[in-house]
């Protein structure tokens, strides 16, 4: 079984995601230039909202190249000394997981792995009650001897955290270690990048700072400068592989259905954090359609936008974007059926006109009857 998620955005002037010249990101698609927030970004974006942790009440994983660190203060919690905690902290995670990065080690340095490890709350708690457990025997030993034991020592945790987790994050966005490829996780989740439905061109802030310490007769700003930002409406789309998730979580069915559930509420309230400070543009989704199928062909309504929308006469990108989708959406479903389809709910949040003839049947009231009909369909599907 397959849940989809399909959102329509419209975010007021922004630059969300940003490129490696602080301009927003953008694309060719259609033929057009148009505004784009990466997948990473979304996924950051949801994973890290409240909303999330609180639906499933497991704590997040930690991606970092800090996982030293992470091990050593919770065996300095446990009254071990800062320095063994340290050295055996470093060996541990060097035959675990990856090497570490030699600019990073040394005295009064923070040591540091080669790569960015994506570790849960569950593997550092056995990282920790294994090291515990053989303390004695750890901290007499050469580093030779030291590399040899822990090798042994890791074995079984890798064994026990081998193509499965107890972190809804990583059973859903995946991991992936080049040099241990035995704790990779195949992702459940897929996450498009978010493009605008119609063509757009970025504008430049200039933008000044005044010296508040400025003498009256003193012209000129204290600092100016040129930032790019845009305004669009975006269509988001998303793909969870129910089978891979629940395999993922280790067969747990319930703690899957809450990980449907965070990643429901984050992709409704969650917003990419990128220049708020300067823009603000808290702007929840217009139209929020989830379908949930028995098969696996997917259907992105990307190609609802592939012919850039024109704004209505009166201005506004919203209402034919929601009509475009639509239409697009009824020939999917003429063309290709929806015998395969569980559940379909669209929340729509819309005051302006625009017929929606195909989805009109599947309109709900409210987030909560929206995200209940997708649970329910688990239910009753899975």
């Amino acid at each position: 079984m397959f849940i989809e998620i399909h959102l329509l955005q419209s975010f007021a002037p922004s630059n969300l995601n940003r490129d490696d010249t602080g301009s927003p990101k953008d694309c060719e698609f259609g033929g057009a230039r148009r505004a784009r927030i990466s997948s990473q970004c979304l996924k950051r974006s949801i994973r890290k909202h409240p909303a999330f942790e609180h639906a499933t009440q497991v704590p997040l994983a930690q991606r970092t190249r800090r996982m030293v660190k992470l091990v050593r203060e919770r065996l300095e919690a446990a009254g071990k000394p800062k320095e063994q905690a340290e050295r055996i902290a470093a060996a541990f995670v060097t035959e675990y997981a990856s090497k570490l990065d030699p600019r990073t080690t040394g005295e009064e340095k923070e040591t540091q792995t080669a790569v960015l490890i994506y570790i849960s709350e569950g593997e550092l708690q056995a990282i920790t009650d294994a090291l515990l457990a053989e303390w004695d025997g750890l901290v007499g030993i050469e580093d030779k001897p030291l590399a040899d034991t822990i090798a042994k020592l890791a074995r079984p945790i890798v064994r026990a955290h081998q193509d499965v987790t107890g972190a809804p994050d990583i059973a859903l966005f995946g991991r992936m270690l080049a040099e241990k490829p035995e704790l990779g996780l195949d992702a459940a989740c897929q996450v498009a990048h978010a493009l605008s439905t119609h063509r757009v061109t970025m504008e430049m802030d200039f933008y000044t700072a005044v010296d508040d310490l400025l003498e009256r007769d003193e012209p000129g700003a204290g600092m100016m400068g040129v930032t790019g930002y845009d305004s669009a409406c975006y269509y988001r789309y998303a793909r969870i592989d129910w089978d891979q998730l629940v395999k993922n979580l280790k067969g747990d069915a319930e703690l899957a259905r809450k990980a449907v559930e965070g990643f429901l509420r984050a992709s409704l309230y969650a917003v990419p954090s990128g220049k708020q400070n300067s823009h603000a543009a808290f702007n929840p989704p217009s139209l929020a359609l989830a379908v949930v199928r028995q098969d696996g062909m997917a259907w992105s309504l990307a190609n609802a936008f592939e012919q850039p929308v024109r704004p209505q006469r009166e201005g506004g990108y919203v209402a034919p974007s929601l009509v475009a989708l639509d239409t697009y959406w009824g020939a999917l479903c003429a063309a290709y059926g929806q015998e395969s389809l569980q559940a379909v709910a669209a929340l729509r949040c819309f005051a302006g006109e625009a017929e929606l003839p195909h989805l009109a049947g599947s309109l709900v009231v409210g987030e909560a009857a929206w995200r209940q009909t997708v649970l329910d369909a688990l239910r009753n599907g899975g």
